[in-house]
């Protein structure tokens, strides 16, 4: 720090005054700061309860803490909106008090690194639910746009954004941006990606080798999608919280959420129930 009168980087004489408003102003952000922390603090107190009711009241109470808590909204959203539409205002309220929270610096200076800084990951969830609420009210290009966000925030991912993504772009046909993000993600081991690209090289080719060998890839990685896409076998009613690497609860998640995509072309399924007669073939 430099004292009061001597003589900044510009080269002029820095007041007694200037100093006690910057001083003022790193107060009152260190003020704010321990206010979101307190409310933080309760919020992980509010995850780890089993009890809604008293989650709800936490949650609440560490709103009115600092009204920047992101996890506040995140929790609210969750347990008490009844609507997509009610969803979407309190993970915006979310968002909105995570934004303020990080301050506008950090999208510049942190982008790329979101989720591996701790403050972040509030935030990270209030968005990741607006996206999902989005899309459940129909506001498909939106949610789209605010996934699309998160990546470039957060490319590593941590949070699984890219399936949501992937699944999303190619039931609105967005073919060019899937191979996008496919080819950005190239090394992903996950079946739901091996899935994915089968249809992609379908849909840009037809039956060639290519698709052919995507194919055969993605029923090596999870045999059962093929069964859940051709209704051979109905979707569970509900899914366990762990999902099991080449298991059908792993086949049933993606199915459910993108599996309408091999509709489009509508003979894709067609294909895929062709190529399963014959899955040697070349």
């Amino acid at each position: 720090m430099r004292k009061p009168g001597k003589s900044t980087n510009g080269g002029e004489a820095v007041s007694p005054d200037t100093f006690a408003a910057y001083f003022a102003e790193q107060l009152a952000a260190s003020r704010v700061s321990s206010k979101v922390d307190e409310a933080q603090d309760l919020m992980f107190d509010a995850w780890d309860c089993e009890d809604p009711e008293k989650r709800v009241m936490l949650a609440r109470a560490a709103l009115k803490i600092s009204a920047d808590c992101a996890d506040g909204y995140v929790l609210l959203a969750q347990e008490t909106a009844d609507t997509a539409e009610e969803a979407i205002d309190l993970f915006g309220q979310g968002v909105a008090a995570g934004e303020r929270a990080l301050g506008a610096a950090a999208f510049k200076d942190d982008a790329g690194m979101f989720w591996g800084l701790l403050e972040t990951r509030p935030y990270m969830r209030a968005r990741q639910g607006l996206a999902l609420a989005l899309w459940d009210a129909g506001r498909a290009d939106e949610a789209v746009k605010h996934g699309q966000e998160m990546l470039r925030l957060n490319p590593n991912d941590n949070q699984g954004i890219r399936y949501l993504v992937v699944g999303w772009l190619q039931l609105l046909s967005r073919d060019d941006e899937v191979g996008v993000l496919l080819n950005h993600y190239k090394g992903d081991i996950s079946a739901e990606w091996a899935w994915v690209t089968a249809l992609a090289a379908f849909r840009k080719g037809g039956d060639r080798a290519v698709a052919r060998k995507a194919l055969l890839h993605a029923i090596k990685v999870n045999q059962h999608v093929a069964s859940y896409l051709l209704k051979q076998k109905r979707l569970p009613r509900s899914f366990p919280h762990y999902i099991q690497m080449g298991g059908k609860d792993e086949a049933a998640s993606y199915v459910r959420h993108a599996g309408a995509a091999w509709s489009k072309p509508a003979n894709a399924l067609k294909w895929l129930a062709d190529r399963l007669d014959q899955p040697r073939a070349g």
